[in-house]
C-alpha cells in the first residue's frame, strides 16, 4: 500500500523531464542538442577548481556553522560592496545549498501555513511547487506587456485588495523571459511591499548576466527584503550546489535553526572553492561574452524561423518565445522538437499555469556552435 501526503501533489519540474527525455535519447545514440536547462556550458573556473583540489589534498572536509563558513560569509558581503556599493554586515549572509534550499528557509522562516505568497507569471515553476509543499498559498499575478513583464504597485494594489498577501516572490532577472525590473520600478515595488507589510524576496541569481541594463539589487532598496543569490549562474558551479541569502538581521538567528536541523552544514568543499570564485572574474567576463553572442544568434535566427514573438531578453540565458501561432500544446511541440529535431526546448507551461501552453523557453546557455546547429535545426524542421 502507497501512502503519499497531499503536500507530496505537486507538478513536475518539466525541464527536467525534458532533460531526462532528451538523456534518454542520448543513451540510444543520437545527438541532442541541450537547450532546456538553465545550465552554463562552461566549465566552473580554474581558480574554483584549484582551490577545490587544495581542500582536497588537505584530507578532512568536516561539518561548518549552519549559516556558513565566516570567511566566506565575509567575502559575499564584500561583493555587495564592490557591485553595487552597499555596506553589508556579514552576519546578514547565509551560505545556502543553492538557491533552492535559500527558497526553502525563506518561506519556513517567514511564513505560516495557510498564508498567501505572490508568484508573478511567467516565473520560475519551483517557487510555485514549494510553496505549494509547504501548505502555502499560492497567488498568480500574470504580468503582460503593457507592464514590461514585470509586477507594478498598482497590480500589487488590486491583488492586495482581493487576496492579501503575506509575501511576494521576484526575480530580476526573471526566469525563464530574462526580463529586469527597471531600478526605478523595483524602488517603487519594494516601497509598496512595505506599505501593504508584504515580504519581498528578491531573487537575484542572474545578477551578473546583464546585456545593458542597469541592475540595481534590492538590498539597495530597503534592508528589510530577503535577497537570494546562487553561484550556479554567473559562476557556473550548478553542481557544486552553493548560494547564498541576505537577511533582515531580525531573522538570522531564525534562519539559523532551520539550518541546522534541515541541513547541518552546507558541503564545505563548495564552500571553500566558493570564496575563490570571485577571483574569476576575467575568465567568467569571457564566459558571459559567449552567452551574449548566443543571444544575438536566437534574437536574429528565431523570428527568421517564424518564431518572433519574443518577450525582452535583458539579462540571464533564456529566450521565452511566443509559439501560439502553431500550437496550443507547448508539450506536445517540445516533444516533437526533441524527437523530430533533436533541439530539447522547455514547454511554458513550467512558468505559466494559464498562457504557458503557447509558450516556449530556449536556454542559450550553450556553446556557440551548439546553438548555432540547434537554430539550423529549427529552421529546417519549421518548414
Amino acid at each position: 500500500m502507497t501512502f503519499l501526503s497531499k503536500r507530496s501533489a505537486v507538478e513536475p519540474f518539466r525541464a527536467m523531464d525534458v532533460m531526462s527525455a532528451a538523456f534518454a535519447l542520448e543513451r540510444e545514440g543520437r545527438r541532442i542538442i541541450h537547450m532546456e536547462v538553465g545550465e552554463p556550458g562552461a566549465p566552473t573556473p580554474r581558480a574554483v577548481r584549484e582551490a577545490a583540489e587544495a581542500v582536497l589534498a588537505r584530507g578532512r572536509i568536516g561539518y561548518t556553522e549552519a549559516l556558513g563558513m565566516p570567511a566566506l560569509r565575509a567575502r559575499i558581503a564584500a561583493h555587495y560592496g564592490a557591485a553595487h556599493g552597499l555596506d553589508i554586515a556579514p552576519e546578514r549572509v547565509v551560505v545556502t545549498t543553492g538557491s533552492s534550499a535559500g527558497f526553502n528557509l525563506a518561506f519556513l522562516a517567514l511564513f505560516d501555513v495557510g498564508d498567501r505568497v505572490g508568484v508573478p507569471t511567467p516565473g520560475y515553476p519551483a517557487y510555485r511547487n514549494i510553496l505549494k509543499a509547504l501548505g502555502l498559498e499560492v497567488v498568480e499575478i500574470p504580468t503582460t506587456a503593457e507592464t514590461r513583464w514585470t509586477v507594478t504597485p498598482l497590480m500589487l494594489a488590486e491583488v492586495q485588495a482581493v487576496t492579501p498577501l503575506k509575501g511576494l516572490i521576484v526575480a530580476s532577472p526573471n526566469n525563464p523571459n530574462g526580463t529586469m525590473v527597471a531600478p526605478d520600478d523595483l524602488k517603487a515595488l519594494v516601497g509598496a511591499c512595505g506599505g501593504h507589510g508584504i515580504r519581498l524576496i528578491m531573487d537575484e541569481i542572474y545578477h551578473g548576466l546583464v546585456y545593458g541594463f542597469p541592475t540595481t539589487s534590492a538590498l539597495a532598496c530597503s534592508d528589510d527584503v530577503i535577497v537570494i543569490n546562487s553561484f550556479s549562474k554567473y559562476y557556473c558551479m550548478t553542481g557544486w550546489r552553493i548560494g547564498w541569502m541576505v537577511v533582515p538581521p531580525s531573522i538570522v538567528r531564525a534562519v539559523e535553526c532551520l539550518a541546522q536541523n534541515l541541513s547541518i552544514s552546507v558541503n564545505a568543499l563548495s564552500q571553500h572553492a566558493a570564496i575563490a570564485a570571485f577571483e574569476a572574474t576575467e575568465e567568467l567576463e569571457e564566459v558571459k561574452a559567449g552567452y551574449a553572442a548566443n543571444r544575438d544568434l536566437l534574437l536574429r535566427r528565431l523570428p527568421a524561423a517564424g518564431i518572433d514573438d519574443l518577450l525582452p531578453v535583458d539579462g540571464a540565458f533564456y529566450v521565452y518565445a511566443n509559439v501560439r501561432r502553431f500550437t496550443n500544446d507547448s508539450i506536445e511541440f517540445a516533444r516533437r522538437m526533441l524527437h523530430e529535431a533533436g533541439v530539447a526546448a522547455t514547454p511554458g507551461l513550467d512558468f505559466d499555469t494559464t498562457r504557458g501552453a503557447g509558450y516556449l523557453r530556449f536556454s542559450f546557455a550553450g556553446k556557440g556552435e551548439d546553438m548555432a546547429e540547434a537554430m539550423d535545426r529549427i529552421a529546417a524542421w519549421m518548414k
